[in-house]
């Protein structure tokens, strides 16, 4: 078996595109959440709270033939890559386009834009819009197929299209890719563009938050008074790369990923199982050989909803017992759906080098159905761990876990 560590990190936010900037955020308690005032025309849609991105921009470098075939969640995965690569010092290199790189990557859906214009076909009767990239925009592994051809990425290809563990499958698959052997490099990650389609999927479950005119109180994972998530948007991406190949070209190492964990839930399509989410981090220590013990941070899913917060917490304290920390960004960002489980990876691994937890914003009153465990709140806090997990669950019964090691 082959050992896997993560060689380059990125991610685009609402918080903003770097950690630096992302950390002062999470260190004032200021979130990206914002009123969505161009979604009052959704007369049917009751929230209009959402995490945005404002200010991305298509980086001036990129050229029109390149972006033809990129809608913005492309544009956001392709543009994250793009800042791993950079950062793992293999942007350019020609190593990464002679099958030694692979892409493991997904969202929820393709671009909505293009959807949106195939409906109108169908509809009306008009191809108003449509041309020969528009389905390569949509396609569920758009972000995928776009950073391989982006970047001339000849290696395996692996779409992870699995709603909100589409990005910590993509870390989850590639990893293994390396494991055991396939190839030594691999890019993984996934991303999100914001669209009312998505917030409104939520909406019709009665699980978005109506705290329309308070945006940073919202939403409130674990917290009594919480009342729904908030859709988010962002991209996120890893380097993967076999440690003797890292080695060999001097490669910086973030942290190695020891363990990776995942199942599904084969009971019913929204409504999350405890038994199932415990198996996924079980699965994910037998991985990394270690016991619960070994574990000193739990990054949870944290999505505010009732359900899922409860169900995941219970799980969680089964496991790992009432002393775990345990705490989720989702509180600052919003739930950015496919990119969450890539973006949160990278979280994990900037708190556990740099041994600043970040707590859950707006978690005033715990709720006292949840599991009990030791949930971070406030200022941020400071703990030293060799090992963090990082867990996300999705729609269809979808469980992950990722286990990182401090690399010294």
């Amino acid at each position: 078996m082959k050992r896997v560590v993560v060689t380059g990190m990125a991610g685009i936010t609402s918080l903003g595109s770097d950690w630096a900037s992302i950390e002062a955020r999470f260190v004032a308690g200021r979130s990206g959440i914002r009123r969505m005032d161009e979604w009052d025309r959704f007369t049917e849609l009751n929230t209009r709270l959402a995490g945005p991105i404002d200010d991305f921009a298509v980086p001036k470098h990129w050229t029109r033939k390149q972006l033809r075939s990129m809608g913005r969640v492309s544009r956001l995965a392709v543009g994250a890559a793009e800042q791993a690569l950079q950062d793992a010092g293999l942007l350019g290199n020609p190593i990464i386009r002679d099958g030694r790189m692979g892409v493991a990557c997904g969202s929820s859906t393709g671009s909505t834009d293009e959807i949106k214009a195939f409906g109108n076909m169908l509809l009306n009767s008009v191809a108003e819009g449509l041309n020969a990239n528009s389905y390569v925009r949509m396609m569920p592994h758009t972000t995928a197929a776009n950073i391989s051809i982006f970047f001339g990425l000849t290696g395996r290809l692996i779409p992870t299209s699995s709603a909100c563990t589409s990005g910590s499958q993509g870390i989850g698959y590639a990893y293994e890719a390396i494991k055991f052997g396939r190839l030594p490099l691999m890019l993984a990650g996934g991303a999100e563009e914001l669209c009312p389609t998505e917030a409104m999927v939520f909406d019709a479950l009665y699980a978005t938050s109506l705290k329309n005119d308070a945006p940073h109180t919202s939403p409130r994972p674990y917290d009594n008074g919480r009342d729904g998530l908030v859709i988010g948007e962002g991209g996120g991406m890893l380097v993967l790369e076999e440690l003797e190949h890292a080695l060999a070209r001097g490669a910086h190492i973030h942290a190695e990923i020891v363990g990776f964990g995942s199942n599904a839930d084969g009971q019913h399509t929204t409504r999350p199982e405890v038994s199932t989410m415990r198996r996924a981090m079980e699965l994910a220590l037998e991985d990394a050989g270690i016991e619960a013990s070994a574990i000193g941070y739990v990054n949870g899913h944290g999505t505010a909803t009732e359900q899922g917060d409860i169900a995941e917490t219970l799980a969680t304290s089964e496991l790992f017992g009432p002393s775990m920390p345990i705490s989720s960004q989702k509180s600052f960002l919003g739930h950015t759906l496919g990119a969450c489980g890539a973006l949160e990876s990278w979280f994990c691994i900037e708190m556990m080098n740099s041994d600043r937890y970040v707590p859950t914003l707006n978690l005033d009153v715990i709720d006292p159905r949840c599991g009990e465990l030791d949930y971070l709140r406030g200022e941020l806090r400071t703990m030293h761990n060799d090992y963090v997990m990082n867990n996300n669950f999705a729609f269809g019964g979808v469980n992950t876990s990722l286990i990182f090691r401090r690399w010294s």
